[in-house]
C-alpha cells in the first residue's frame, strides 16, 4: 500500500460512528497541498471537498456496523471515485472490487518465540530447554498460532507449576484463559473474544455454531445438516450459516471452492470450546452426540462395505478423513453418563474399521480405544467377541500374554454362536503368536485352518487368501514345495483379485517362496512387480491417499534388499499378516542386470 496524500479515519463506536476529519499533514514538498477545511458533518461531503489526489479512508473495527460501513463505503465509491478504504473487520464487506487479506494465525516458530517472550516477562526464571521446549511446541499447537491466546497462555505461567500442566489443561479447554491488562475488554479472556464474534451472528448461525462444536475434524455441508437441523434451523439454511462463519472466522474451509471434492470446514479449537459451552448451555449436547455417533456409525458401516467391495483405498481415505471424529465418538461414549446404546455403537465402529488399525497400522489406537470400550460393553453378545478377537490381534505381536488370555474368552463364544468366520480368524491369530514365538510348524497348522475355516467373502475380518499367504511364509523355510502350492492357492483363491490387501500378501508370499528355492531372478522380478502395483495409484488432485498397504510394501523392500545383499546367516525371518504401529517404509531405488 503506497502512501497517500490525505488519510480520513473513522472509528465506529457502539452502533453509531464518529467522523474524525483530518487535515493532511504538511510537509515541504508539494504532497502537503491540503488546506484548513470547514467542519462537515457529513463524511462523503468532507472526502468531495478534498483537493483532488489520492485519498485512503481507514474503517477500525467496523464489525459492529459492518452493514452501515457497506452502504457507506459504496456511495463513496460512487461519489469520491478518488478514494480508497482499508477495513479492519471481521468479515468481508461483500462488494465488488473488494480486495480481502486475511491474517493467517502465527507460524509454528513465530508463535513460541511470541510465547517466550511473554512467558519470560511474566516469569523471569522461566527456561525453555528439554522437556520445557516440547511443551511450548505443544502449547502453541494447541492453540493453533493465535496471538491473543498465546499471549494469555503465557501469562498463566506465574501461577502453573510447570508448561506440561498448562498444556494438559489447554487440551481440555482453553476458554478459560483470562489476563486483566488489555484496554479492550474482549482481549482480556479469550471467552470474550469468541464471545464477541458470536454476539455479531445471527440466531440460526449461533445455533450452527455450537452444534457443529461437536465435530473434532472435518466436516462436510450434509453432515453438518445432518447434524445441526432442527429446533430453528432447517436443513436448507445450514449451508449459508456454514458460509457465513467460515467468513467470519470460525471455520476454516479445507478445499478449494467449486473443486472435485465438496467442500469441507473445520472449527477453529477456541471456537469449538466455545460452541461447546454454549451448548450445553442451551441443552443440546445430549441430542448433538447422538446424532454425531449415529452418522459416524453409518459412515464406518459404509467403510466396511467398501473395503469388502473393492474399493480399499476409498474406504481407507473415508476413514482418514474422519479419524478425529472417530475418536471423538469413543470419547463420547466412554462419558460417565454414556448411554448403553453409545457404547455399543461406538464398539461395532471400531470393529468395522478393523482393517485401519491392522492393514493401515494404526494398531496402537486401536487397542487403546478396545481397552476404554470393552469394560462398558458387558461380557457377553457376538459384538464383544468379535472386539476380544480384534484386541487379540493388535496385541499378538507385541504382548501375546495379553492376546491369549483374549483369544480364551473368544473361542467359546465363537463355538457356541456358530460363526465359522469367527473361529477360523481366531485360528489366524494364534497361527500368529506361534510364528512371533518362533514355532513355524504350529503357525503352519493354525493358518491353514483358518483358511480352510473363514468362508470365502466372510465380511469383518481377513480373507481365507491372507490365512493362505501367512501359510505359504510359514512353510517356506521347511516345505518350499508346499509353500509355492498354497501361495498359487492364495492367488487362485475366489475373490482375491477384489481384495488389494489380500492379493498383494500372496505376491509376496510367491516372491518369498521362489527366493527359499533359489530362484533369485524370478523372486526379484515377482516382488518389483507387487512393488509397482502398489505404486499404481489415481487420486484426486491435492487429497492424498493413505500409504497403500505399509505392511506390505515393507515386507517386499525387506525381500528385495535381502536378495540383492551378499549372503549372510541367519537370513532376517520374513513377516507375517500382524498389525503394527509403525506405517514408515524404507524408500529405495534398485536396478538388477
Amino acid at each position: 500500500m503506497g502512501p497517500r496524500d490525505a488519510v480520513a479515519g473513522r472509528r465506529t463506536v457502539g452502533a453509531g460512528a464518529v467522523p474524525d476529519a483530518r487535515k493532511a499533514p504538511r510537509g515541504d514538498g508539494a504532497g502537503a497541498r491540503t488546506k484548513a477545511r470547514p467542519a462537515f458533518t457529513d463524511l462523503v461531503s468532507a472526502l468531495g471537498a478534498l483537493d483532488p489526489g489520492p485519498v485512503l479512508l481507514l474503517l477500525d473495527d467496523a464489525d459492529a456496523v459492518r452493514t452501515e460501513c457497506a452502504g457507506l463505503v459504496q456511495r463513496l465509491l460512487m461519489d469520491v471515485p478518488g478514494v480508497r478504504v482499508l477495513v479492519t473487520c471481521r468479515q468481508a464487506l461483500g462488494l465488488g472490487e473488494e480486495r480481502v487479506l486475511r491474517v493467517a494465525p502465527l507460524a509454528a516458530d513465530s508463535a513460541v518465540e511470541l510465547f517466550l517472550a511473554r512467558a519470560r516477562a511474566t516469569a523471569p526464571g522461566f527456561r525453555a530447554e528439554g522437556a520445557q521446549a516440547a511443551a511450548v511446541a505443544r502449547i502453541c499447537r494447541v492453540l493453533e498460532g493465535v496471538p491473543l491466546a498465546v499471549e494469555l497462555a503465557a501469562g498463566q505461567l506465574d501461577g502453573e507449576p510447570s508448561a506440561w500442566a498448562l498444556a494438559d489443561r489447554l487440551e481440555q479447554d482453553q476458554c478459560w484463559l483470562a489476563a486483566p491488562g488489555p484496554a479492550l475488554h474482549r482481549h482480556r479472556s479469550l471467552r470474550s473474544a469468541v464471545g464477541s464474534a458470536y454476539l455479531l451472528c445471527e440466531r440460526p448461525e449461533r445455533a450452527v455454531w455450537s452444534r457443529s462444536s461437536v465435530f473434532q475434524g472435518a466436516f462436510t455441508e450434509p453432515t453438518a445438516a445432518f447434524l445441526c437441523a432442527g429446533a430453528g434451523v432447517a436443513a436448507h439454511q445450514v449451508s449459508a450459516c456454514l458460509a457465513r462463519l467460515a467468513s467470519a472466522g470460525v471455520l476454516d474451509t479445507l478445499d478449494e471452492p467449486g473443486g472435485l471434492r465438496p467442500p469441507r470446514y473445520r472449527m477453529t479449537r477456541a471456537a469449538r470450546d466455545f460452541g461447546a459451552e454454549r451448548l450445553r448451555a442451551a441443552g443440546e449436547f445430549a441430542v448433538a452426540v447422538e446424532r454425531h455417533v449415529l452418522h459416524h456409525r453409518r459412515l464406518a458401516e459404509v467403510a466396511e462395505h467398501l473395503w469388502n467391495a473393492g474399493d480399499q483405498r476409498q474406504a481407507a481415505r473415508l476413514v482418514r478423513d474422519n479419524a478425529a471424529d472417530l475418536a471423538a465418538l469413543v470419547e463420547y461414549a466412554t462419558r460417565p453418563d454414556a448411554p448403553a446404546a453409545q457404547v455399543t455403537a461406538a464398539l461395532a465402529t471400531v470393529v468395522d474399521v478393523w482393517f485401519w488399525w491392522t492393514v493401515h497400522e494404526h494398531g496402537e489406537e486401536g487397542r487403546a480405544h478396545l481397552a476404554r470400550l470393552l469394560p462398558r460393553a458387558g461380557a457377553d453378545g457376538h459384538l464383544v467377541a468379535r472386539a476380544r478377537w480384534l484386541a487379540a490381534w493388535l496385541h499378538a505381536p507385541g504382548d501375546p500374554v495379553t492376546a491369549r488370555a483374549l483369544l480364551g474368552q473368544v473361542w467359546p463364544a465363537a463355538v457356541l454362536a456358530g460363526d465359522d468366520a469367527l473361529i477360523g480368524r481366531v485360528a489366524h491369530v494364534q497361527g500368529v503368536l506361534a510364528w512371533e514365538r518362533g514355532d513355524a510348524r504350529t503357525a503352519a497348522d493354525c493358518f491353514r485352518q483358518a483358511a480352510d475355516t473363514v468362508p470365502a467373502y466372510a465380511p469383518g475380518g481377513p480373507a481365507p487368501a491372507v490365512s493362505l499367504a501367512a501359510l505359504a511364509v510359514a512353510q517356506a523355510g521347511t516345505s518350499p514345495g508346499a509353500a509355492g502350492r498354497s501361495a498359487r492357492r492364495a492367488l487362485a483363491y475366489p475373490g482375491v483379485r477384489d481384495d488389494a490387501w489380500a492379493t498383494a500378501l500372496a505376491r509376496h508370499a510367491r516372491a518369498y517362496t521362489d527366493h527359499r528355492q533359489g530362484h533369485t531372478a524370478r523372486a526379484w522380478h515377482r516382488a518389483h512387480r507387487a512393488l509397482a502395483t502398489l505404486e499404481t495409484r489415481v487420486a484426486l488432485p491435492g487429497t492424498p491417499d493413505p500409504p497403500d498397504l505399509p505392511a506390505v510394501r515393507a515386507s517386499l523392500h525387506r525381500l528385495l534388499t535381502e536378495i540383492e545383499s551378499p549372503p549372510r546367516a541367519p537370513a532376517p525371518r520374513p513377516s507375517v499378516p500382524a498389525p503394527r504401529t509403525d506405517t514408515s517404509a524404507p524408500s529405495r531405488t534398485s536396478s538388477r542386470s
